[in-house]
């Protein structure tokens, strides 16, 4: 696939700049085949776990499914009404069938940027490709599992989303686990493309398990007049989680926002951000992160705008939440601004709940421990993903469901 596969080679030890390092040995690469089947005919287990990640195996509302178990894809498909107007499988079918699709190919993020990236490119477990085609709107969701069920597997996708001029999409994207399975290395590599007056909306919610490390790795390009917005919920806990997303604002009037709400729990060691490149005339960025750190997790949320373009803006906002006092939180936000005219802001605020807010609960019959639950839930707030109303109620329910189980 790469011309300098050397280069590749010698990235194989070499540690990511940011979050806990990890030995790669330690995780196995051997995994039980799995065959083709309707989403809707897996075990109960699995359909179990998929649903809290946003999943549908009913396909209720979705217009197409990929789903990847393991190193094996079970199910790649779209409702017959869309044909012609998407494309969805897995990247090595695409691969094949598309010689153009190698200008796209590690054409956003380095091979051998880290250890991660060398490893996606060297053992590389398939991942999707969804393309939707020019003037096309989907208005319902299309989604994508990414399931483990191996313990201490490691399991690394190679994504691709290309949105033709003057599409519309929305994608979610479920990451998760067998109920059997508490440790294991998932490295996910997705490139998106946004062409002239597209627009995407990528949900991705994540469940994994204690001892579970996840290293994502994400780059995004944005033309003329095109809006990406990237929504991020990760409340279960993990071992070590780290991400730090980029979008490059090159065209003018484009726009990236990145939505997160993150819950640490336990011992969990999360080190997430995003950065925004403005790079055309007129671009604009936004990075929202709310992060709740209970028990002795630790959250580091960065944030990173780059100003390139005179006539461009720019902000960043950190809310993070303590709820222990052995926990911790770092926010990291950081403005770079390489010319004259562009605007680029930020604001932060790291703290614990407020005794008063408490206290007017408790005056209106709620035990202080409800009292707590209902703030903390009132923080997870969906409405900054901008999502219509009905996936928005139904990511709420995930995230409600998903506190129940940590509050």
């Amino acid at each position: 696939m790469l011309k300098d596969r050397e280069e590749v080679l010698k990235a194989v030890s070499k540690p990511a700049s940011l979050g806990p390092d990890l030995e790669i040995k330690d995780y196995i690469r051997e995994a039980k085949a799995f065959y083709s089947c309707p989403v809707s005919s897996l075990p109960k287990e699995i359909t179990d776990q998929s649903l809290k990640v946003g999943i549908r195996t009913d396909e209720k509302d979705r217009i197409g499914t990929y789903f990847q178990i393991d190193h094996s894809v079970v199910f790649q498909g779209f409702q017959k009404a869309f044909e012609g107007k998407i494309e969805l499988m897995s990247t090595t079918e695409a691969i094949k069938k598309y010689d153009w699709l190698k200008d796209y190919w590690w054409n956003l993020i380095p091979a051998n940027m880290d250890k991660y990236t060398a490893l996606s490119e060297l053992n590389w477990d398939h991942g999707y490709f969804i393309r939707v085609l020019e003037n096309q709107k989907i208005m319902f969701p299309l989604q994508a599992c990414l399931f483990i069920s191996t313990n201490g597997l490691n399991q690394n996708v190679h994504n691709v989303v290309i949105m033709e001029p003057n599409s519309e999409a929305q994608i979610i994207t479920g990451c998760t686990v067998h109920p059997n399975v508490q440790r294991g290395l998932h490295v996910g590599i997705t490139e998106f493309y946004l062409k002239k007056g597209a627009k995407l909306t990528f949900t991705m919610i994540h469940n994994w398990a204690q001892n579970f490390d996840a290293r994502p790795r994400t780059a995004v390009l944005v033309e003329d007049d095109a809006t990406f917005v990237n929504n991020y919920i990760c409340l279960k806990p993990v071992k070590s989680l780290q991400t730090y997303p980029v979008a490059y604002c090159k065209g003018s009037n484009s726009k990236a926002r990145f939505n997160s709400i993150i819950f640490g729990v336990g011992n969990s060691n999360i080190d997430l951000g995003a950065k925004i490149v403005l790079q055309g005339p007129r671009s604009k960025g936004e990075v929202i992160t709310h992060a709740i750190a209970s028990d002795s997790s630790q959250i580091y949320s960065r944030g990173l705008l780059i100003g390139e373009h005179s006539d461009s803006k720019a902000h960043l906002e950190c809310r993070g939440l303590l709820v222990s006092d052995r926990a911790f939180i770092h926010a990291i936000p950081e403005l770079i601004g390489k010319v004259s005219g562009t605007e680029l802001s930020h604001e932060a605020a790291v703290g614990k709940i407020a005794e008063e807010q408490i206290r007017y609960l408790m005056a209106r019959g709620f035990s202080e421990a409800e009292a707590r639950s209902l703030i903390v839930r009132g923080f997870m707030d969906v409405t900054i993903f901008g999502l219509p109303d009905a996936l928005r109620d139904e990511v709420k329910r995930i995230v409600d469901g998903t506190a129940k189980g940590v509050l």
